[in-house]
């Protein structure tokens, strides 16, 4: 390579180089801003706003902070989504390993996200499947992990997290299946919403079919079995 490739190509080395500080720069200012400020709008729904996967009537979302989110929806999501959530950083490596012995076997690959990693991703990740996007999402769960409590990664995740088309958060799920404020909802009711969260494009729960009746019984044996120490345990 003549000297002038090789000053071209440093050139680019360190342009690449400034390039990536800037963006490990701005993403670590964003997580750390939004640990204070309630998005307005994340990522997840605005690609749902441009490719949705079906027609979308209306758009509900309504933020509430946490203490005005039953506990009872707190528990069943830690129930149904992630039971180590309060003990791991991010990342649990026993459901990793769980997932992948069930594959080996020959029982289909099922998600292991933590809600930590569901909360980046619907924060800052699109729809679509990728190494990319899973590498981009394992570092948003550690810039979490690293910047916010536990409470608030559970409260954003309850507030972003999708119930059904158009249906965004806690409050908007609450006031949509049930018509009462998300503060009030029973364990059965929580668990039903829970029980919604691997699917909630396909999933129905007014009313339930068998399946969702079942899965929310599970829930709801698990909430009992976690107890409210799992909650104080945020703290």
């Amino acid at each position: 390579m003549t000297s002038a490739g090789n000053g071209w190509w440093r050139q680019l080395r360190r342009w690449l180089w400034r390039l990536l500080l800037l963006w490990l720069g701005l993403s670590l200012l964003s997580v750390l801003l939004l640990r204070f400020v309630n998005p307005p709008y994340w990522s997840w729904r605005l690609a749902r706003a441009i490719d949705p996967p079906a027609k979308i009537s209306q758009i509900r979302h309504d933020w509430r902070p946490l203490s005005a989110i039953s506990h009872n929806l707190q528990l069943a999501v830690i129930a149904s989504e992630d039971q180590r959530f309060p003990e791991h950083f991010g990342f649990d490596f026993k459901q990793i390993n769980d997932a992948i012995a069930d594959a080996r076997k020959g029982d289909g690959l099922r998600g292991a996200s933590t809600i930590s990693q569901q909360t980046a991703k619907n924060l800052f990740m699109w729809p679509s499947r990728s190494f990319l996007r899973k590498g981009l999402e394992a570092w948003f769960t550690v810039l979490l992990e690293l910047c916010w409590d536990k409470q608030r990664i559970l409260e954003v995740y309850l507030n972003v997290v999708e119930f059904g088309p158009g249906i965004y958060g806690a409050e908007a799920a609450a006031e949509y299946y049930f018509h009462k404020p998300a503060a009030k909802l029973s364990s059965y009711q929580s668990a039903l919403l829970a029980a919604m969260l691997p699917n909630p494009w396909h999933y129905r729960i007014a009313p339930p079919s068998p399946y969702m009746e079942q899965r929310a019984d599970w829930i709801t044996t698990q909430m009992r079995q976690l107890g409210q120490i799992t909650l104080q345990k945020l703290d």
